[in-house]
């Protein structure tokens, strides 16, 4: 099965933007999990070469994939059978996302550009120019007027669909890459990430940076919101996770227990667990309001980018050619009986 949702990058490290294109996608190793890190119930092999990124549409019939083949992939969510092939860009593509809808999709690579698709018929529908460097995250915002790109070039934009234009360029004031770009569920904030430590939050309607936050140690690579909107959780080069409270901007809880760079976390959708998954080969569930590790994943191939079904059920993460399906029942009462 292929009821999953997924957005990541391969082996993604948040760098200068003079790192050369080709280092990114040669940093590749196989690993070796721990002995409490539980296997995948299944695995199924996607694009040639790394999976970028990976959306599941909201009435959960479709799995959209990008990947370093230069392509974006749909796959029938059941049977895991590709049902089309999107071309166009003219490098590796680094993020995905579906629109609200389900009618559209949206792409960012290496090649700079932000392209908008048609579902149905697979054209590219609009191409949004003006980064001066790879795009490295995308996000659309809850109703889908507006998208957000972060990107090499040090800056995140905010863009109104329709229109094909940037209402916001949005600068993080450093010579580091914009790592990771997220919409608040109620769509009033944007929050994005760079390679240096900071996570800034800024006004969606107006672009006014509202909050700086400072308290990771090393790069943040990746932020997610609760889907209640109470809580961000970001994961860093510092080894740890810290959940914010997502009003007050206050460091709630620090969750340690990786060996090493954090590269992507993400919630699950009743907001009760976080997934976290590291350079150390290993992916770590954490219970969001104590801390408490829940379960350690892992599998013989290093896995770069995970995300929740939408029913919270399973848990997918992707890598080199490969998806890796774990379910969180077993692994979770797996993990507990064994520290028993």
């Amino acid at each position: 099965m292929w009821d999953q949702l997924v957005t990541c990058w391969p082996d993604f490290r948040p760098v200068r933007v003079s790192v050369l294109f080709f280092l990114t996608f040669s940093a590749v190793g196989s690993c070796l999990a721990t002995s409490s890190a539980q296997p995948p119930f299944a695995t199924f092999k996607g694009h040639e070469g790394w999976i970028g990124s990976v959306a599941f549409s909201p009435n959960g019939k479709l799995i959209l994939s990008g990947g370093e083949d230069k392509t974006l992939e749909l796959r029938n969510a059941d049977t895991g059978g590709r049902e089309a092939v999107f071309t166009g860009h003219e490098s590796g593509v680094a993020s995905v996302a579906f629109s609200p809808d389900g009618r559209r999709v949206a792409s960012g690579g290496w090649d700079r550009v932000l392209k908008i698709w048609d579902v149905a018929s697979g054209k590219t529908t609009m191409a949004l120019k003006g980064h001066a460097g790879r795009i490295t995250s995308i996000a659309f915002s809850p109703d889908g007027k507006r998208l957000v790109s972060g990107s090499g070039d040090n800056a995140l934009k905010i863009w109104d669909v329709k229109e094909g234009k940037a209402l916001f360029t949005l600068s993080h004031d450093n010579e580091y890459d914009v790592t990771s770009v997220a919409f608040s569920p109620d769509g009033q904030y944007v929050v994005s990430a760079d390679g240096e430590n900071q996570i800034k939050v800024w006004e969606s309607s107006s672009g006014e940076e509202i909050k700086n936050l400072l308290e990771h140690d090393g790069a943040v690579s990746s932020i997610a919101f609760s889907p209640d909107g109470r809580y961000l959780a970001t994961g860093s080069w510092d080894d740890t996770v810290i959940v914010w409270d997502s009003g007050s901007g206050e460091s709630l809880s620090i969750l340690k227990g990786h060996s090493d760079d954090i590269v992507m976390v993400a919630f699950s959708p009743d907001s009760s667990i976080i997934a976290s998954a590291s350079e150390d080969k290993t992916i770590r569930l954490w219970d969001a309001q104590s801390g408490k590790t829940l379960a350690i994943l892992g599998h013989a191939k290093r896995s770069s980018c995970i995300a929740f079904s939408p029913d919270g059920k399973r848990l997918l993460a992707g890598g080199k050619e490969t998806l890796m399906l774990w379910r969180l029942e077993d692994v979770i009462e797996g993990f507990q009986t064994e520290k028993e």
